[in-house]
């Protein structure tokens, strides 16, 4: 039978054993899980910034929100006088085709005084995928310090216009300027007592019937006529409606609208027949054009020549010589004619000679 020492080591060889074995556990699944496993693959890539930013070792690096990574090492490196700070990212492989050459990493906090961490943006990125040991590009993001310092130039400014505020209802109270006046004024209340009192006598008035608007309002027999003239409107547009009167038999008579598209037929036959027809030859017949033109040619000519006063039809037309001795014979032959109608014999006997 085994001694109380022997129960008492065998029991704490089974302690020791279950918390080696509990703890290992532990380690395992730690270096085993996330981003920060001991047998997860991993990249290396850097970025180069003006400032950490409160930026510690070991901080996450986050890829639209989601963490890809952490921080392994930050320092001051030369030959970035402008970005002196390098900023060392180790980055699981498995989110390696979403980063590209040129994404950016910019240093953010979470909140306004949160935890500092990289933020890296490939949503505007075109190049191709990031392979081990390249660098991103290193965005600036306005820090904190900055954001107080543009806080503050806005409070100054705020501050500046409440002193203006101030300064004009000061103004108003004492009855300065425009509105003050407008305010502390009793003449303007009084004014304004008046014209609610007129505005209040008018709305009475028209209530009770007086005046063209109240009677408009009050009165019946506007109404009843209003009314009236309404039925009577209904009843035209009911007969027309129903086809009877001239506006109706034109809107249901069904021989109208099959005359108007006869005749319409007949246009178009018509038109057709000019466009095909001798009309439409002697419009588009270039011989025809010619011709034509060349007898307008010559009717202007013949024309300019009457109108000329050198030819002998212009000289009859513009000479007036001409005229007057055509209307002096006229007037000789209307003589003649006169004397011969009232003495036949002395004009008209013939006289036989006998040899």
């Amino acid at each position: 039978m085994p001694s109380q020492k022997q129960l008492r080591w065998s029991e704490l060889r089974v302690g020791i054993t279950v918390v080696v074995a509990a703890v290992t556990l532990g380690i395992l699944i730690f270096l085993m899980s996330g981003t920060t496993g001991l047998f997860t693959s991993k990249i290396t890539l850097y970025a180069y910034f003006d400032n950490a930013e409160g930026l510690k070792k070991g901080g996450p690096v986050d890829l639209q929100g989601v963490t890809i990574g952490n921080v392994s090492e930050i320092r001051i490196v030369s030959g970035h006088p402008m970005d002196p700070v390098q900023v060392t990212m180790r980055v699981n492989t498995k989110y390696q085709f979403l980063l590209r050459k040129d994404s950016k990493a910019t240093i953010t906090t979470a909140g306004v005084l949160g935890e500092s961490f990289v933020d890296v943006d490939s949503k505007e990125a075109k190049l191709g995928q990031v392979e081990n040991g390249d660098t991103l590009l290193g965005a600036a993001a306005p820090g904190f310090e900055q954001v107080v310092r543009s806080s503050q130039t806005t409070l100054q400014n705020m501050d500046i216009l409440v002193k203006r505020l101030d300064r004009i209802v000061a103004h108003v109270e004492s009855g300065e300027g425009t509105i003050g006046e407008l305010i502390n004024d009793s003449t303007l209340i009084n004014k304004v007592n008046n014209l609610l009192g007129q505005i209040q006598k008018i709305v009475s008035d028209v209530g009770n019937g007086k005046g063209s608007i109240g009677k408009l309002l009050v009165d019946e027999g506007l109404y009843n006529r209003v009314n009236a003239s309404i039925d009577k409107l209904n009843n035209i547009i009911d007969e027309i409606q129903s086809g009877k009167g001239n506006l109706g038999k034109l809107l249901k008579d069904d021989s109208l609208y099959k005359n108007a598209q006869q005749t319409m037929s007949k246009a178009n036959e018509f038109m057709d027949d000019i466009n095909h027809g001798a009309i439409a030859k002697l419009a588009k017949d270039e011989e025809f054009a010619k011709k034509l033109d060349n007898i307008v040619t010559k009717l202007s000519q013949l024309s300019d020549k009457l109108n000329s006063p050198d030819g002998t039809v212009g000289k009859l037309l513009q000479n007036p010589s001409v005229y007057n001795n055509a209307d002096q014979m006229l007037v000789e032959t209307r003589n003649l004619i006169k004397a011969i109608r009232e003495n036949p014999k002395k004009y008209l006997t013939i006289h036989f000679r006998i040899f």
